[in-house]
């Protein structure tokens, strides 16, 4: 039986799961560019709003930063998005962000389908971790990523505007927001430009933690 498709974000209280993009967005991670202020505005904002996660348990077992860090709903949430996941499906920005900054040993372990125009053979990477490209459109690549997934479920990594071509196209069967007590006041909005005439949520599940707010839909054609 195949699994479902899901996503699953931080997002600011105003509705941004990134901060606003900056002049030198292509290079963010290069160390030539720490000392630049639009850079550290971004490194901050972007920090602030991911704060639950960093001292999870899990986070620290999976980014290979030792021993220790905390227990509790957050970690169990964190553990269970991973252990669902059997291929990730992501946009090339967001592959493009993340390649110069990901360790060797990449945090996905599982294959991942990069949407894009550029052709280029699959990328390996220790720990299970395999990018592969995909260059005719976003149905292909979640085909792909499928059936590489077996039983598992297929998570949309993102970045914001992958997650809404797949949210618009009718393709998400379930979503998960951890809320975060934060406001960026611009940046990336997760539904500006969604087609509400198509899409209807029912209310899952809300939990509450004391950094976040855990809220999961199931996704309906309206």
């Amino acid at each position: 039986m195949a699994g479902k498709v899901f996503f699953s974000v931080s997002m600011s209280l105003d509705g941004f799961v990134a901060p606003e993009p900056v002049p030198v967005e292509d290079e963010l991670f290069a160390p030539e560019k720490q000392d630049d202020p639009d850079v550290q505005r971004w490194m901050a904002q972007w920090s602030e709003l991911q704060q639950w996660l960093f001292p999870l348990r899990f986070m620290r077992e999976n980014l290979k930063l030792g021993e220790g860090g905390e227990e509790g709903r957050d970690n169990d949430i964190a553990r269970e998005t991973f252990e669902r996941t059997g291929a990730s499906v992501m946009g090339k920005r967001m592959f493009d962000l993340g390649e110069p900054s990901w360790p060797e040993e990449a945090p996905f372990h599982t294959p991942v389908f990069v949407v894009t125009h550029t052709k280029r053979d699959p990328w390996e990477r220790t720990g299970g971790t395999t990018f592969h490209f995909v260059n005719d459109g976003i149905e292909a690549a979640l085909d792909q990523a499928r059936e590489a997934a077996g039983d598992r479920d297929v998570r949309i990594a993102g970045g914001g505007a992958t997650i809404l071509e797949y949210l618009n196209a009718g393709l998400v069967d379930e979503f998960s927001i951890a809320l975060s007590p934060v406001l960026l006041g611009a940046g990336t909005r997760l539904f500006d430009g969604v087609d509400a005439s198509k899409v209807a949520l029912e209310p899952v599940r809300s939990e509450p933690s004391p950094r976040v707010t855990h809220l999961t839909y199931a996704v309906h054609k309206r």
